[in-house]
């Protein structure tokens, strides 16, 4: 299989935390066609485990889906900064908890058919307690949670969020092997 050839790429529409792109391909059998590219900041997240095997998860309004959703912690990487102390910081700004062993899971594209959305997945253990220091746009709660119980609020659409599904599969597969 070959990649589709870039003929050029055309800002459509910037807004505050991603940009809309018109890419200009051309087909392997020479046609063209115009792909709609979301193009996003990376981001880190991490599933904070404690010493039990319970996991803490954020709970947090969502306007996109007008829902409130259980979450790992999760932000954008800032310039300059690595995957994983993005993900440490999130850790530490949304929760409070600091990670001793901070292991890295996998790279996630969230929407990969319309955007480049990449998200750095982690699993967070050996937690000290601290205080939040949540960005001022920022309203979270955090919730201690049994890793039986997130599964079944996976399966049952409590949990929605891909990433927070990714991490929690990983730490349970993790813990059966």
């Amino acid at each position: 299989m070959e990649k589709f050839k870039k003929i050029k790429t055309e800002a459509a529409y910037r807004a505050h935390v991603f940009d809309v792109y018109n890419d200009y391909l051309e087909l392997p059998d020479g046609r063209n066609v115009v792909y709609d590219l979301i193009k996003h900041h990376p981001g880190a997240c991490i599933l904070p485990v404690k010493d039990d095997g319970s996991i803490i998860l954020i709970k947090q309004y969502r306007n996109s889906i007008d829902d409130i959703t259980y979450e790992v912690p999760a932000g954008f990487i800032d310039e300059g900064e690595s995957p994983e102390d993005a993900a440490r910081r999130e850790l530490r700004e949304e929760t409070g908890f600091t990670a001793k062993v901070v292991e890295y899971v996998t790279r996630t594209v969230l929407a990969i058919g319309t955007s480049d959305e990449q998200t750095y997945v982690y699993i967070g253990m050996g937690l000290t307690g601290g205080t939040c220091a949540l960005d001022e746009n920022e309203f979270i709660e955090t919730e201690e949670i049994g890793l039986d119980d997130a599964l079944n609020m996976i399966r049952d659409g409590r949990i929605v969020d891909s990433k927070t599904i990714i991490a929690i599969y990983a730490y349970w597969g993790k813990k059966c092997s």
